[in-house]
């Protein structure tokens, strides 16, 4: 008996994980603390890129008979993921909304919650066995700027491990004078105080004039 009485309640625990692993999360509340915590890692299809974020729709894990089952009664809706670690540039948006396609399938792992927004790694398929962080791939391309990554203890090891890993990418801009951080050219440069001369200025108003005359 007491055998039997252990095996059903393992039985029970493993259907009640294989019911959370499976369930589809269509709000940012809806996801267990426990994931949050462990840093689990979730796949989703991208619908938008807006100014707040990566709206996503959750793909869990399939499961033939439960999933069958939750498709039933689960509601829709779209999570709002967020690159955490990074502030993007007025350029950052366009170049997301350049790089990846709708419907293209993603995996976040999940570093903290805020409010509706979920803070994460986004990590996007480039072949067979390559795979591309955008928090990476935006500070790279100096499309951004490192900044607190929100929902991680500020002490903790995994804050540190993941912040140095930004502050390298978004250093190799800065080496290659890429996106916010180009230089101007010395012909620019030359360009710009002539242009910004009073003298031209001025020069440039009465010839206006003439013509006009």
């Amino acid at each position: 008996q007491n055998l039997s009485a252990g095996m059903a309640v393992a039985g029970v625990l493993v259907l009640a994980r294989s019911v959370r692993m499976t369930t589809k999360f269509t709000r940012a509340s809806d996801i267990p603390v426990a994931f949050v915590e462990k840093n689990v890692k979730l796949r989703g299809k991208l619908h938008h890129i807006t100014e707040k974020g990566m709206e996503v729709e959750h793909i869990p894990i399939s499961i033939p008979f439960i999933t069958l089952i939750q498709r039933k009664w689960q509601s829709k809706g779209l999570l709002l993921v967020r690159l955490a670690g990074v502030e993007l540039a007025p350029g950052g948006m366009a170049w997301l909304q350049r790089e990846l396609k709708p419907k293209q399938m993603i995996w976040f792992q999940l570093l903290g919650r805020e409010n509706s927004a979920l803070e994460c790694l986004v990590l996007v398929n480039k072949g067979r066995f390559l795979s591309v962080c955008l928090n990476e791939e935006i500070l790279r391309q100096g499309l951004g700027r490192t900044a607190r990554i929100e929902g991680l203890h500020h002490d903790s090891r995994l804050y540190w491990k993941l912040h140095k890993r930004l502050l390298r990418a978004e250093l190799k801009a800065l080496k290659k004078n890429k996106g916010i951080w180009r230089e101007e050219s010395y012909s620019e440069r030359i360009r710009d105080r002539i242009s910004n001369n009073k003298f031209v200025q001025t020069l440039k108003q009465f010839t206006s004039w003439l013509r006009g005359s």
